[in-house]
């Protein structure tokens, strides 16, 4: 079933507690070119009250080490076309792809995401 309305891409990933000045720098940069292509809203967030759980949870979905922080992240669209056309735009921009991989401050490899139609907004 097609839900009509925004459309929502989420990520979680970990990143060192020594790199999270460098990756906020980042982030800033990422959301404004997100916006510049159109994202209605670009949010990152950085665990507080977050627990491994018995089954599944956030530190453990990214294998999170002792000198990390768990990073949830979200991004708004109008559409999934939209989304679409937005990310084919940021992902060919060169100011996101602008530092040398080896200085990036966080491990892409314990990263996951999806993309999300929105069933309820309040």
């Amino acid at each position: 079933m097609e839900m009509m309305g925004k459309y929502v891409d989420s990520y979680v990933l970990p990143v060192p507690k020594a790199k999270l000045d460098a990756y906020r720098a980042l982030a800033t940069k990422a959301g404004a070119i997100w916006r510049e292509h159109g994202a209605l809203a670009y949010v990152e967030c950085i665990a507080e009250d977050v627990k491994p759980g018995s089954h599944t949870s956030f530190p453990q979905a990214v294998k999170l080490e002792p000198d990390e922080i768990v990073v949830f992240a979200w991004i708004v669209y109008a559409s999934r076309a939209e989304r679409d056309r937005i990310n084919a735009a940021v992902m060919s921009d060169p100011r996101l792809f602008d530092m040398p991989k080896e200085s990036v401050p966080f491990d892409g490899k314990r990263m996951f995401w999806g993309g999300f139609d929105v069933l309820v907004e309040a």
